[in-house]
């Protein structure tokens, strides 16, 4: 046994070693390459691993370790706004493909239950997978990645009265016993629901607070799976999602102070039991089904994408968003689900569907999986760009001019602090920020500042240049930077650049195009933090100071030597190697003062002199 089960992971991760980084290097992402991995080594094709199903059944641990690592990133707070994009958005969505799907399998000779059970399990849409898309194209943040999120968590929810409901649907049973067992199936589910919600609440903190306070990293990830497997076999035994389980006991830990050492423990686990998924999904698909009928399933496949596809996009047009984001919803949103493997498998076991189709349905949800990856990124490639807004010329704000004595360019976390001080000095300035939002959002406080692009040379004159003393630049990105720069110079040479540099590169560009006036924007707060450091450390406040004192200059002299060599990367590195040695030998020769000061006149005087 115990050779086998070792046989049977090395095949695994043979087979996602060999095929998973091919699909990748093509552009087809991985997910791709884990569903073809799993139908090589599945009973359609090589054989290596005969218990495709026993194989799907344990990797679903893989998708509860998914949603739980998601609920930890959404905070309450969060979960609370997106409320009407849950419940909203996911009503719509789900009500139009279930009705669609479900006309064509009535249209297909199937029983008005049986149709409804069928639309509403096709219609389900592929959590891991669209997550997983998301996550390599880091769009989850974007506003069709949050829709689709909410989506998505809608239709896990969703599913689980329906999959209670089934065995019900099913018989006669009820209209021989009423509404009792499916009421008493109810109960059960929202007892367990609000048993998890409320025992996680008030047990979870102090769990992990013992866990951490045994300074054994084993103990905290042996609990963080613990909580994880816990909660999932919560909702599994009270008829719900396991899935659901685990996603709740993430948002319950979301505010937590452990959120961070939890998500890394819990990562590895994630990630590799994921991939399994993927491969048992390819694994289940009976390949030989399509040999037999291929024209038959590859058309049942092309129907379901485009019926999901089109009604994602009639959903989302009608929950309002833009063609662009309804697009990519439904480029991204079209293939089945898990969650249809699970209802369509329960339906064939209450003998609502007849084995042949659900086998047939399975199949088809499994190749619409797989055509996901190369929609998705075939969409994104060609046909996103021709959605793309046009550049055009934003609707600046006119400055009024003030006779402002200072024009500060960009108004963020820098611009800002010099902007109180001068406004407590009764300093009038004028400022320009080129962000709408942030422009909207800092005059809420009562601040005075105009949307404007600082490299316009009319906006600039608009705002006082011809007039001002100083101009200072805080914007932080170099390129705008440095075209206010070239432009300002050319057009208002009277005007003194006083600019924010975001590191040593930003500052030797500064330097080269005559700016003398810089500050590196994270060089004074470094060095007086490095000043604490020392002293904390026990080395006392005025030799820290010393310390901090000598580095500043050093590292200007520094900066200077290789603005001489700028690049070269080659003398840039000799240059930088030679300031090292050099700081040391410096803080070597303090040290040195420092020990012989005591064989000297210890008066103030002498002290001083060191």
């Amino acid at each position: 046994m115990a050779i086998d089960l070792l046989l049977n992971i090395l095949i695994f991760l043979a087979a996602a070693i060999l095929i998973v980084p091919i699909f990748k290097w093509l552009g087809l992402g991985e997910v791709l390459g884990y569903l073809v991995a799993g139908v090589v080594i599945g009973p359609s094709l090589l054989g290596l691993v005969p218990d495709a199903e026993g194989v799907l059944q344990f990797s679903q641990v893989g998708i509860v370790f998914l949603l739980f690592v998601i609920g930890l990133e959404l905070k309450p707070a969060r979960l609370k706004v997106m409320r009407k994009t849950v419940f909203g958005f996911g009503t719509l969505q789900v009500a139009i493909t279930t009705l669609l799907l479900s006309l064509g399998a009535w249209s297909l000779g199937l029983p008005p239950v049986a149709s409804l059970v069928v639309g509403f399990s096709l219609g389900l849409c592929s959590t891991p997978l669209v997550l997983h898309l998301l996550g390599e194209r880091k769009e989850l943040q974007t506003r069709h990645g949050r829709n689709a999120f909410a989506l998505l968590l809608f239709q896990d929810l969703a599913a689980i009265p329906v999959l209670a409901a089934i065995p019900i649907l099913a018989t006669d049973s009820l209209m021989a016993n009423g509404l009792m067992p499916l009421i008493h199936e109810m109960v059960i589910s929202t007892g367990a629901f609000a048993g998890l919600i409320i025992g996680g609440r008030y047990l979870l903190r102090p769990l992990f607070r013992l866990a951490a306070g045994t300074q054994s990293r084993e103990v905290f990830a042996g609990t963080a799976l613990l909580v994880v497997i816990g909660a999932a076999l919560l909702m599994e035994l009270a008829g719900l999602s396991m899935a659901l389980g685990a996603f709740i006991a993430g948002v319950l830990l979301a505010d937590s102070e452990y959120r961070h050492n939890i998500e890394a423990d819990i990562e590895p686990f994630r990630g590799l039991l994921l991939g399994l998924f993927f491969m048992a999904v390819g694994m289940t698909a009976q390949i030989d089904l399509l040999g037999s009928a291929p024209l038959m399933i590859g058309g049942l496949t092309l129907v379901l994408l485009l019926t999901k596809g089109l009604s994602m996009v009639l959903a989302a047009r009608l929950f309002g968003s833009s063609w662009r984001d309804a697009l990519n919803l439904g480029m991204l949103l079209s293939q089945g689900g898990e969650f249809a493997f699970v209802l369509l498998t329960a339906a064939g076991a209450a003998a609502l569907l007849a084995d042949d189709l659900v086998n047939l349905l399975v199949l088809v949800v499994s190749l619409s999986m797989a055509t996901t990856p190369v929609l998705f990124m075939i969409h994104a490639r060609w046909i996103r760009p021709l959605f793309r807004k046009p550049h055009s010329q934003p609707n600046y704000d006119r400055p009024e001019d003030e006779s402002p004595q200072i024009i500060i360019a960009g108004f963020g976390r820098f611009g800002q602090i010099m902007g109180r001080a001068l406004q407590g000095l009764k300093i009038p300035y004028t400022v320009l920020d080129i962000n709408a939002d942030h422009v909207e959002f800092v005059r809420r406080y009562g601040n005075k500042v105009y949307f404007g692009d600082a490299s316009r040379i009319d906006l600039l004159r608009a705002a006082g240049a011809d007039k001002a003393r100083v101009l200072v630049i805080a914007v932080g990105d170099i390129e705008p930077s440095m075209r206010i720069v070239e432009r300002v110079q050319r057009q208002f040479p009277h005007l003194k650049i006083y600019a924010r540099a975001r590191n040593r590169y930003h500052a030797q560009l500064l330097m080269r195009a005559g700016v003398s006036h810089l500050i590196r924007e994270l060089l004074p707060a470094s060095l007086e933090l490095t000043r604490d450091v020392l002293i904390e450390l026990g080395i006392a406040p005025d030799k820290a100071q010393h310390t901090i004192d000598t580095f500043r200059p050093h590292d200007e002299q520094a900066l200077l030597r290789q603005l001489e060599v700028f690049g070269n990367e080659k003398k840039q590195i000799q240059t930088v190697q030679e300031a090292a040695r050099e700081l040391e030998t410096l803080y070597e020769a303090d040290e040195e003062v420092t020990t012989r000061a005591p064989d000297h006149s210890m008066s103030s005087g002498a002290r001083h002199e060191t």
